[in-house]
């Protein structure tokens, strides 16, 4: 963390840490254990990493007038997981909806204003977004460590070292 950096490389910073977390929290696991539901709800490993992807594009890049990749899924239902759908697809989906969330953040400054298509007549300033998607980001953070624990007992908010 650059704990004497500016505004917006401190929330880009925060926004990495927790991004690479939910990378972290797949490692070792093998597909089935990356689909596995481990709540009553369904929750799993692999369908959180599919939601992260589909709101960085959402508001990061729909919502500054980027353009999204076409989506394969219905973004309402984004933590579902088919069991057609390769591993690598979301991993690498989540990667590329990272890849463009980070052009806008790089290009655009702070009171910059989006417009999500999905909140009619709003308009949020990309520091509202940006700490939106830490607190978005950070949440399933969490919830992916209580997952990864009960399916092999791994604990840990992030990397060691």
């Amino acid at each position: 963390m650059p704990y004497a950096g500016g505004e917006k490389e401190t929330l880009r910073a925060s926004l990495d840490r927790h991004r690479d977390a939910v990378l972290w929290k797949l490692e070792g696991l093998d597909d089935e254990q990356l689909r596995r539901p481990v709540t009553p709800s369904g929750t799993n490993l692999l369908g959180l990493v599919k939601h992260l992807g589909s709101v960085e594009y959402g508001w990061f890049v729909e919502a500054f007038g980027g353009e999204v990749e076409p989506l394969w899924f219905d973004p309402y239902e984004d933590m579902v997981v088919a069991e057609d759908e390769p591993t690598s697809r979301i991993t690498d989906f989540y990667g590329r909806a990272r890849t463009a969330a980070d052009r806008t953040i790089s290009t655009l400054p702070l009171d910059e204003l989006g417009r999500p298509a999905w909140r009619e007549g709003a308009s949020m300033s990309l520091r509202w977004v940006l700490v939106h998607m830490i607190e978005e980001t950070a949440r399933h953070a969490g919830h992916m460590d209580i997952l990864r624990e009960l399916i092999d007992g791994a604990t840990g908010d992030h990397r060691p070292g």
